[in-house]
């Protein structure tokens, strides 16, 4: 049974000015293609893909795709959205097969992180990677892959080698050598951010106090030079006319 049912209907137009038309409308230009059959152009209810893409499970599930009375088994290709608004604007769907494997990126879910001792010690859990690209038959296609980290400890890490996968499935894309053996997930030391010792805090009003105290002295200092000046001048003066 599946989870998700698509009701579509047929597009009759296609193009950019009918499916611009078609989005004031509230619909979502689509297409289901793939197993050697023909394109179909489909219209979907925008409200309602919507509501049905906001589940993580939509992206990697076998759907049903309904157009009247036909329903056909199918998974979702790719989106496309608007680069402004983000708004979708056009979806893929392709048919599968029973019989032939199918090629589908799918979540990685990580788990007993609270327990492992490298969270226990401190450290930050860091996951390099979100989902992993699979091969298998629909019937065992996984709506996602747990990744059990809960013996990570602090400076260890998970390659892709080591992910348990479900029974039927195995990775799209064979590990030739360790170079293509990625680290998923690894738990890292956490920084310790050195302040230093912290400035001892002023005194209020100190510092003004004693900018005054400086400013009064300069011109204490200047009054008497110039006192002196002046005294230098009357002897000068006195000197001539005696």
């Amino acid at each position: 049974m599946n989870e998700f049912e698509v009701v579509a209907e047929p597009r009759g137009k296609t193009g950019t000015g009918s499916s611009r038309r078609y989005r004031k409308q509230g619909k979502i230009p689509a297409v289901l293609y793939g197993a050697d059959k023909q394109a179909t152009p489909l219209l979907l209810d925008a409200n309602e893909i919507g509501k049905q893409l906001s589940h993580e499970a939509f992206f990697s599930h076998i759907l049903s795709v309904k157009v009247g009375s036909e329903e056909t088994q199918a998974v979702l290709r790719s989106l496309q959205r608007d680069p402004a608004s983000s708004k979708i604007t056009h979806v893929d769907f392709f048919r599968v097969s029973a019989t032939e494997e199918i090629q589908m990126n799918v979540p990685l879910h990580f788990i007993n992180e609270d327990q492992c001792p490298g969270k226990k010690g401190g450290g930050i859990v860091s996951p390099l990677m979100v989902d992993v690209e699979i091969s298998c038959l629909p019937k065992d296609l996984p709506e996602y892959i747990e990744v059990d980290i809960i013996n990570l400890d602090v400076g260890d890490s998970l390659h892709l080698s080591e992910v348990k996968l479900p029974p039927g499935v195995q990775l799209a894309t064979a590990i030739a050598d360790a170079a293509h053996d990625h680290v998923i997930v690894s738990v890292e030391e956490a920084l310790a951010l050195d302040l230093g010792e912290e400035p001892e805090e002023a005194v209020e009003g100190e510092g003004l106090e004693a900018a005054v105290e400086g400013a009064e002295g300069e011109e204490t200092a200047e009054a008497g030079e110039g006192e002196g000046d002046d005294r230098e001048k009357g002897k000068d003066k006195d000197k001539d006319e005696s």
